[in-house]
């Protein structure tokens, strides 16, 4: 069966995400994480785990700011410390955080409290040692002061101020990863959800794209399309064309789209938190040969990638079939990473599991069904800069995965001003009239 996509709304007369089962079966996995790992308590930094932990957001404005945390005891409930007004929202309108005795106080899971801001306090204000005070309280509340700490990222004041205070901290990320590392069925439709819209941003780029506009230009109709579709956030969106096709170079820049162009575009944003990471391929008013072959052998390694997803395959029976970094002009696989990829996608785009020949040869992850990732891959042209990149969301389902990335990827696009057809593919005149000329294009056998 098909995984079904709903409308974003809510409704009575249909059963799509339900948000509060979302937030108790997220803090329940991260919960058996932490009882089947030897810390006590887990502290966050990362936006990322702190939604998954306590289903608190407030804005992507903040993301890189390292303003906020939040602590998980074994066998207690989250509390978060925000910034400002943030707390009051929370308390306010996060019930699910009021762990309060019924006597009046507040409720006990929202907190004001800020931590360093990147180094922006002055060091003497002791904002480090607050922050690792009011940490300390809890672990001391709980009878968990001796027992191992696990912090997912943090300031250096801050770890050391934890230090002073007798705590022992160790990495906290892989158990954060773990529980995120399988997603529950609201995730898995928020997952698709926010797929589909990147769909629609495909289908009005596809009609967009063509000789004379920029690569920024690109970015800003993709941009639009996901925020009138009710994106929360677009991370965002990779537009490379031309001669920048290789190397890859990862960033958009003002270069004017030409005639016989290739272009590809990795589009990333969040619906609910939950995020895409998906490239697709054109030609821009015609295809060489080069481009056309270098897309048929890259959507080859995809497609070879793909039929071999199933419970119990390994990362590493996925990248035996990719190429090797040498094959395609690198000299090494740190020097090719992300190239022929794969990443787990989840609140964050590169979560567990990680396939890269670079580690999973050697470091092999089993797969599991409800396991949610991207696969990635990408050939240079033999013409020295043209390139394909193509890149497809998975869901691993019980005898094999399902993919989430619709907008159609089997065959090279061609975009923009519609030339001579010619058996069945898009050419310039020059070419449609060359074919013409030969015995094959005249019907002689």
């Amino acid at each position: 069966m098909a995984i079904r996509t709903f409308g974003p709304n809510a409704v009575d007369w249909e059963e799509r995400v339900d948000l509060d089962r979302l937030r108790k079966e997220r803090l329940a996995r991260l919960n058996a994480a932490l009882n089947r790992s030897e810390l006590g308590a887990l502290l966050s930094f990362d936006f990322s785990n702190i939604r998954y932990m306590s289903s608190t957001h407030i804005g992507t404005w903040a993301m890189d700011k390292l303003i906020r945390f939040a602590l998980l005891v074994r066998g207690g409930e989250p509390v978060v410390w925000d910034f400002g007004s943030a707390a009051r929202h929370h308390q306010l309108y996060n019930p699910w955080l009021d762990y309060s005795d019924g006597k009046g106080g507040p409720p006990t899971g929202a907190r004001a409290g800020i931590s360093t801001l990147r180094g922006a306090f002055h060091p003497d204000a002791g904002i480090a040692e607050d922050v690792a005070a009011k940490i300390a309280q809890v672990l001391r509340e709980h009878g968990l002061a001796g027992e191992p700490l696990g912090v997912d990222l943090a300031e250096m004041p801050v770890l050391h101020a934890l230090k002073e205070e007798g705590i022992d901290v160790v990495d906290g990320q892989q158990v954060f990863l773990e529980a995120r590392r399988i997603k529950t069925g609201d995730e898995i439709s928020l997952l698709t959800q926010a797929c589909s819209m990147v769909d629609a941003a495909y289908e009005e780029l596809y009609g967009y794209l063509r000789p004379g506009v920029r690569e920024n230009e690109c970015v800003g109709l993709v941009s639009k399309v996901l925020y009138d579709l009710g994106s929360e956030y677009v991370e965002g969106v990779n537009a490379i064309s031309g001669e920048r096709c290789s190397p890859h170079p990862h960033v958009y820049s003002d270069r004017l789209i030409r005639p016989g162009d290739p272009a590809f575009f990795d589009i990333l944003h969040s619906h609910l938190g939950y995020r895409t990471c998906y490239y697709r391929t054109f030609a821009v008013g015609s295809a060489s040969a080069a481009q056309r072959d270098a897309y048929v052998r890259c959507r080859a390694y995809m497609d070879e990638a793909i039929a071999l997803v199933r419970p119990g395959a390994t990362t590493a029976d996925i990248v035996q079939v990719w190429p090797r970094a040498e094959e395609f002009g690198f000299p090494d696989e740190t020097a090719a990473f992300a190239l022929q990829y794969g990443h787990g996608v989840g609140l964050s785009i590169w979560e567990k599991p990680i396939f890269s020949r670079l580690v999973s040869l050697d470091h092999p992850e089993v797969l599991e069904e409800g396991m949610v990732f991207a696969l990635e891959t990408y050939w240079p042209a033999a013409d020295g800069w043209s390139a394909a990149r193509i890149e497809e969301e998975v869901v691993v389902t019980a005898d094999g995965c399902e993919v989430i990335t619709k907008f159609p990827a089997e065959e090279l696009l061609v975009a923009g001003r519609k030339y001579w057809t010619v058996g069945g593919a898009l050419n310039t005149r020059r070419e449609a009239q060359s074919h013409l000329n030969t015995p094959e294009g005249r019907g002689e056998s």
